[in-house]
């Protein structure tokens, strides 16, 4: 699978609630969530990302509670990856189980910067950023967790076991 869009910036400890407002929790609506995903950290953001793009972030991203709001609403708006310095472990769980790819690579943390073009090969694990003609390596993601970002998350994984 190969991951390719613009980049957005956000820096350490972004929580669940700058992801998703707890103002907006009571519903469970997908569109309804996108639509003011990232909003206490960037206002604008839901407004001027485009479909594909993807979020650059630094350590502990997703920290704060444990909803599944926060990865269904970056998902839903279209972001295509995560690229993080290190993820909470209940989002980065929580990510695969809806289907969010989430990329944990120190490097391309540090050195993308916002506006740049970047292409991920999830497969090998490789983010190049296409502005500079950078490589990063990203942890590799486990098979399993793999198997759940290919068949669109969790729910969708475990349909496709009962059906074969």
């Amino acid at each position: 699978m190969v991951i390719k869009g613009k980049s957005w910036r956000f820096g350490d400890d972004v929580d669940t609630d700058a992801i998703i407002p707890a103002r907006y929790l009571n519903t469970s609506d997908p569109k309804e969530l996108a639509s003011h995903v990232m909003e206490d950290a960037d206002k604008d953001f839901a407004k001027k990302m485009k479909a594909g793009d993807l979020i650059i972030a630094g350590k502990n991203f997703g920290c704060g509670s444990s909803r599944e709001h926060a990865p269904i609403a970056i998902k839903a708006a279209g972001v295509s990856a995560v690229v993080a310095k290190s993820f909470a472990r209940i989002f980065y769980r929580n990510a695969f189980n809806i289907g969010l790819p989430i990329f944990e690579s120190e490097e391309a943390s540090e050195r993308i910067k916002e506006g740049d073009e970047i292409e991920i090969d999830a497969d090998k694990g490789f983010i190049r950023n296409l502005s500079t003609q950078e490589q990063y390596t990203a942890k590799p993601i486990p098979p399993f967790m793999q198997e759940l970002i290919a068949a669109g998350g969790l729910i969708e994984w475990t349909k496709n076991k009962l059906a074969a």
